[in-house]
């Protein structure tokens, strides 16, 4: 098995679609596969904040769901537009306006299509991807080794938002511990979240939310290979939302 995993794309479209040419994916119906049947995995946060978040996720769908070629994990802001999409009351920020705003564009069987969609493709997915082929699990914020395999509140906390204190930084996201400096597993453990300039491999993990939607770059880890890629954003750089320079 070869997986290629693709970082945090927060509506970046025209970005996806260039990283699978750069990796070499052949285009053909709108659906990249390559020809030595690679599979993509998502690590979540595919909308919000980015200027194509539903043509993001239905391509996503499709690529998932309906074609069954690629994984996908949820992130937080895909929990909470999952949660949106539930009825339940979440606040719209954080970037999840910007999705409802492209939302209220379609018509309301489209939306219902969209919403239907979406749920789907969270219901059918797992909270993270253990894939013993390539000694790799993917977890959109990460995962401590001796969660690996487990499946409660507390975890899902952790791969959903991180290790986080408790306590909130002055722009009003959760302060987190750099989880990943106390990693002592022999498995990659392959996550997004936490924007950074280059991928950091920090014991044997790796961050690959290059930022793509702050201005910087959208990026893959693949395996068995070991390497990254990674093409430039065209969205305006954003420097303080970079927490590892």
């Amino acid at each position: 098995m070869k997986i290629d995993v693709i970082g945090d794309v927060h509506g970046c479209f025209d970005e996806l679609k260039q990283l699978f040419i750069e990796l070499g994916y052949d285009w053909g119906n709108g659906i990249p596969r390559h020809p030595a049947d690679r599979i993509p995995v998502f690590v979540g946060d595919l909308t919000d904040r980015g200027p194509h978040s539903i043509k993001t996720l239905r391509f996503v769908y499709n690529l998932v769901v309906k074609e069954g070629i690629a994984k996908y994990v949820p992130g937080n802001h895909c929990d909470k537009l999952y949660r949106y999409f539930k009825g339940n009351p979440v606040k719209q920020q954080h970037g999840l306006e910007t999705t409802v705003a492209e939302l209220m564009q379609l018509s309301t069987s489209e939306q219902a299509t969209v919403r239907e969609e979406f749920i789907e493709l969270v219901d059918s997915s797992p909270l993270y991807y253990h894939v013993p082929e390539v000694n790799a699990v993917i977890a959109h914020a990460g995962i401590r080794g001796e969660d690996i395999g487990q499946k409660n509140k507390r975890v899902k906390t952790f791969v959903l938002y991180g290790d986080i204190t408790g306590n909130t930084l002055p722009d009003g996201r959760p302060e987190r511990r750099d989880w990943a400096q106390h990693y002592n597993g022999d498995t990659w453990i392959i996550y997004g979240h936490t924007p950074v300039y280059e991928p950091r491999f920090v014991n044997k993990t790796v961050n690959i939310d290059t930022g793509c939607v702050f201005g910087n770059q959208l990026t893959a880890f693949r395996l068995p290979e070991e390497t990254t890629v990674s093409v430039p954003s065209s969205m305006p750089l954003v420097k303080e939302k970079f927490k590892y320079h």
